[in-house]
């Protein structure tokens, strides 16, 4: 028997009502996460670090929710159906959806510290007060519907429910609805979930009037081991859950639509666990994860190496994992009258878990190593027996300590040996047999871990530093064409920018920036007026944009990051900007917006909008209000350049748009880098230029690398609407037309 079948007591409401209001409030939960995400955008950009704090937020504000929740146990009845009626309507205060003006701009110095407030004010109260809702309806249920089963099978829908809203948004939401509509449809969501509230309670109202601290007075006690099993078996899948997030993020592929899929599995993974039948028994998710998990560990020294086998491992790893683990929850549960303290444990393991990731490693580590850690504590969570071993496999064991020692001793500084691949696939094989001994287990994966973190060394990278805005890398290598030593600068797997060591070659633009190219172009045949530039540059990187920076000429950097500041500033680090620029060079720092838009309109000879290199898309930098404000702010005879390589995103259709719905002309000119030209001299490049005078582009529509844009027509982005997947489609499909062409 179902639970829709099952019959209400004292003629209470219909089953169906439950899984219906459970289904809603939970709907409603995780559709606006990447709702406030997006109207946070404008603010903070499209770094992976704004998706893991405002998971880390949503985490501690269902803990409230829980708190709440366990709270209302104490009251009768009647009186936690009225006040939790009062407190919905008392969270209703804050809609429709916005951005609270209370915290005021943004310090680019304490971003977490503003979005935790930020989100807090402008959703913290109805998200705790509809967390609240599947604890509370569960345990309601527990009283008022007579069918000897146990309500936990409601936390399945609630589950079920997030993850058809988190998978809808941006696959149907986004690309369908503007901002606008999005929150004021959140707002009747909400209203109709009160409604169903009330429904309830007019159908519970019958129920008998005890409280239920009372009855949970009958159940067994539950101990302190128990809580702390709890918080643990919730803390680590919680963790892990932000680790991979920000692994992928910043190491393998930073496409924003990455960050939802671990959260879908991380749901998926809760729905499987408090199913009756599992879809996934418990026996074959240990058996899976056993294989999985070291082969995760091997991986991640890896990152750049086989992206999509990266993607799969690591994300089917971290499923699994969270899978054991709730599956342990699910096994240690305690009677339904304790569901709520249960289920509070179980929230506030995940605030510790996230507040680990989001706020404590970034601190304390310079690169993503709390995920390999955390990685490497899963294994904690297997079955722990007693069991001798058999002789075959102490043979077993030592043959992969010894595999570990050689891929130790063969580590090398730039490259990974056959022979030491070779072993450490051998310690993946070993920890897979002996995965029935869990302390044998243990020791290969830490031996493993070791192991793969020596072969994965690079003597090539000189520093690593880590802010919320990402890690940044700076590693050299040899490049004979260029003089020598070239020191690269990388966020995760995109290159930010180089510049050769040798006095010769120092100050030579390289990758997107040297003289062939586009980029180049369009400074070349500015330069040639007779008044000195004022160029705006939004991105820095290294700065190697400087280099064009001539004699009484002023440049202004833009930039959202003070680490990147820093970096190009320092000695030690990037001369463009110290050594390579002969003008006047200011940074302003804040997002790129809004602090270009306290600048004077028609100042500018060429502002170079070069922010979306990084797969981290700020696609608030490239609407129709944003290009108004680009064109504004440029002289009449000025020239707008937008750098729109990206390897997941097709960004010409909607910057062509956005152009022309500004009213602006433009220009598009793809390059492709000579192939005799030395490594890291000349890279690829996709690049707009517009402005507010169609005479301003003159000489580029007489210069035959410039064409008129020929993107497919699609519709203009706003800071209301956006279609970023509709932009990962477009890129997929030219790159199957291109292998295509290749047959």
């Amino acid at each position: 028997m179902s639970l829709s079948d099952a019959s209400p007591a004292h003629g209470g409401p219909p089953p169906a009502l439950f899984v219906v209001a459970v289904f809603t409030s939970a709907a409603l939960i995780f559709s606006v996460q990447p709702m406030m995400a997006k109207l946070l955008l404008p603010l903070l950009g499209g770094t992976q670090a704004v998706w893991n704090v405002s998971l880390a937020f949503f985490q501690a504000a269902l803990l409230v929710g829980y708190g709440y929740a366990h709270l209302l146990q104490k009251l009768s009845f009647r009186r936690q159906l009225a006040m939790h009626l009062i407190a919905l309507m008392i969270a209703a205060i804050v809609l429709p959806l916005r951005i609270t003006a209370l915290m005021g701009e943004p310090r680019p110095d304490m971003p977490a510290l503003w979005l935790v407030g930020a989100l807090a004010l402008s959703i913290g109260l109805p998200f705790a007060v509809l967390s609240a809702t599947a604890p509370l309806i569960q345990a309601w249920r527990a009283r008022a519907v007579d069918d000897g089963k146990e309500p936990y099978a409601l936390y399945a829908a609630s589950n079920l429910g997030s993850l058809i809203a988190l998978l809808a948004y941006p696959i149907v939401i986004e690309p369908v609805l503007t901002l606008s509509v999005q929150r004021h449809a959140w707002t009747a969501g909400y209203a109709v979930f009160v409604v169903l509230i009330g429904l309830l309670a007019l159908g519970l109202r019958r129920a008998p009037d005890m409280t239920p601290m009372q009855s949970a007075e009958t159940a067994p006690p539950v101990t302190w081991r128990q809580r702390l099993l709890w918080l643990g078996l919730s803390a680590l899948p919680s963790s892990l859950l932000l680790g991979t997030t920000a692994y992928l993020g910043a190491d393998v592929a930073s496409a924003p639509f990455l960050w939802v899929g671990p959260l879908a599995l991380y749901l998926i993974s809760f729905i499987i666990a408090f199913q009756v039948r599992p879809l996934i028994s418990p026996h074959w998710a240990l058996a899976a994860q056993s294989m999985l998990l070291p082969a995760a560990l091997l991986l991640t020294p890896f990152p750049t190496h086989a992206a999509l086998l990266q993607v799969g491992v690591h994300l089917a790893a971290f499923f699994l994992t969270a899978l054991v683990a709730h599956q342990a929850l699910v096994a240690r549960r305690p009677a339904a009258r304790r569901l709520t303290e249960f289920y509070l444990w179980l929230s506030l393991g995940g605030v510790l878990g996230g507040a680990f990731n989001a706020f404590v490693a970034p601190v304390i580590f310079p690169r993503v190593i709390e995920y390999p850690l955390v990685l490497l504590l899963a294994g904690l969570i297997r079955p722990w027996r007693q069991e001798r071993l058999q002789n075959w496999e102490w043979g077993v064991f030592v043959t992969g300590v010894f595999a570990a020692m050689v891929a130790v001793v063969l580590a090398e500084p730039r490259g990974v040996k056959t022979e030491a691949a070779v072993s450490l696939v051998f310690v993946v094989a070993a920890c897979t047999i002996m995965r029935r001994h869990a302390l044998v287990y243990m020791i290969l994966l830490v031996l493993l871990l070791v192991g793969a973190q020596s072969a994965g060394q690079r003597a090539e990278v000189e520093n690593t530093w880590r802010s919320f805005f990402g890690v940044a890398r700076v590693s050299s290598i040899n490049v004979k064409g260029l003089g020598g030593e070239v020191r690269m600068l990388t966020h995760g797997t995109t290159l930010h920018g180089a510049q050769a060591q040798n006095p010769a070659y120092r100050c030579q633009p390289l990758l997107y920036y040297a003289p062939p190219t586009p980029i180049a172009q369009v400074f070349a045949a500015k330069g040639v007026q007779p008044r000195p530039l004022n160029v705006g540059v939004l991105g820095l990187g290294t700065g190697t944009v400087a280099a064009y920076n001539q004699v009484d000429d002023k440049m202004t950097f833009f930039e959202i990051d003070p680490l990147m500041i820093r970096l190009s500033s320092d000695p030690a680090g990037f001369t463009y900007v110290r050594e390579c620029a002969k003008g006047q060079v200011d940074f302003k720092l804040g997002d790129a917006r809004l602090t270009l838009n306290k600048e004077q309109p028609n100042s500018y000879d060429i502002l170079l909008i070069d922010a979306f290199s990084s797969d981290a898309v700020p696609g608030h930098l490239l609407t129709v209000e944003a290009i108004r404000l680009y064109l504004s702010r440029l002289k009449p005879d000025g020239v707008l350049i937008l750098h729109l390589s990206n390897r997941n995103l097709e960004l010409d259709a909607p910057a062509q748009a956005a152009v022309e719905a500004a009213g602006g002309s433009a220009l598009r000119q793809y390059y492709t880098p000579d192939p005799n030209a030395p490594p890291l001299s000349q890279t690829a490049e996709d690049v707009l230029i517009a402005a507010r005078n169609p005479e301003a582009l003159k000489v580029f529509r007489d210069d035959p690398r410039w064409s008129w844009p020929q993107a497919e027509k699609v519709r203009p982005w706003t800071d209301d609407y956006s279609n970023l997947f509709g932009a990962m489609i477009r890129r997929m499909k030219q790159r199957s037309n291109f292998f295509g062409q290749g047959d």
